[in-house]
């Protein structure tokens, strides 16, 4: 059984009426709903409806009401003005993308330092129902703006973990975004029980903390990595240099991986700031027991200066781009 979060389940609006003006019309909104059949529930000050009814309440309202007295939210979520609520409808389009799962992965290759293709990233590609492509910086904020980041953090991992089957033994990192698991226990029993149906071994799978959400809540995070843990997967963290700044903190998570966000790698090989940066990122791995990894390697003098550091794994354009099957690397590397 799946929850409402996880699913594309019909949104709940709540909206909350406060002021003179809009107190006086609170129940002549209310008959006016319910004569277009609209099952609303009323508590004081506030009206409960589906999107339909949102939709229709809107339209009504959009000339009685004062809009800076007004707020709604869905499915239980933070408040937000009501000029904000016409951009939810708009966002419509993504709950078929989630429903349908109209996305793919592509392979992004992993390197260890003598060149051999150590894992894979597993990158989502969204597509429209014409077969268009969906950009990440047009996906996320809709998914955000409906209350969906749930529905779609899940339906990326499960597609990750089919795409990660075919791998030949490489490692898949898989990204997951911590603020839309509420529950690990709950929220990712699915992708376990679907790892183990296509015979894919929980070591195989690497699945990678991502900085779309701030992690505020750390003992959360915790949770979720001890689930995967437990479950016999490894993790990783990513832009460890902005979001996890303290040795304490980096040794009570415990990552198998921390990955070097590539403003740091690009142009380190001339770059003594970036290089103090880098030295310091690789103290922090050693002193852990957590292997690093450069990402966003597009220069042959960047990988050479990582390596002679003492960087085990790396990523970039220089050894291949996302591409919809797993490759060989594309640099020409003499190791």
């Amino acid at each position: 059984m799946e929850c409402n979060n996880c699913t594309v389940a019909s949104l709940k609006f709540e909206i909350r009426l406060e002021g003179e003006l809009n107190s006086s019309v609170l129940e002549q909104v209310a008959e006016f709903l319910e004569r277009r059949n609209i099952a609303v529930t009323r508590k004081e000050n506030k009206l409960q409806m589906d999107e339909q009814g949102a939709r229709e309440f809107l339209d009504f309202c959009n000339d009685l009401l004062d809009p800076a007295e007004a707020v709604f939210r869905i499915n239980q979520e933070a408040w937000k003005p009501l000029s904000e609520m016409e951009h939810v409808f708009n966002m419509e389009w993504i709950d078929d993308v989630i429903r349908y799962e109209r996305l793919s992965c592509h392979y992004q290759p992993i390197i260890d330092a003598e060149g051999n293709i150590y894992a894979y990233e597993m990158l989502a590609r969204f597509q429209n129902e014409d077969g268009s492509t969906i950009y990440p910086n047009e996906i996320f904020p809709a998914a955000k703006s409906r209350g969906r980041l749930y529905a779609l953090d899940r339906v990326c991992r499960m597609t990750a973990v089919k795409h990660a089957a075919v791998l030949k033994g490489e490692k898949a990192f898989i990204n997951f975004i911590p603020t839309s698991i509420y529950s690990p226990e709950f929220c990712l029993r699915s992708t376990t029980e679907l790892a183990n149906k296509l015979g894919v071994d929980p070591q195989q799978l690497v699945f990678e903390v991502v900085e779309t959400e701030q992690v505020d809540d750390l003992d959360h995070l915790k949770k979720i990595l001890a689930y995967y843990k437990e479950k016999g997967f490894e993790y990783a963290l990513d832009d460890v240099g902005e979001g996890y700044s303290t040795i304490e903190m980096l040794a009570d998570l415990k990552p198998n991986y921390m990955k070097l966000d590539m403003q740091y790698v690009q142009g380190v090989a001339n770059d003594a700031v970036k290089q103090g940066l880098a030295l310091q990122f690789l103290e922090k791995a050693v002193e852990i027991g957590s292997v690093p990894l450069a990402e966003g390697i597009e220069e042959r003098a960047d990988f050479d200066w990582l390596k002679e550091q003492g960087y085990q794994l790396f990523q970039g354009y220089y050894f291949g781009k996302p591409s919809p099957a797993p490759t060989k690397v594309e640099g020409a590397l003499t190791l």
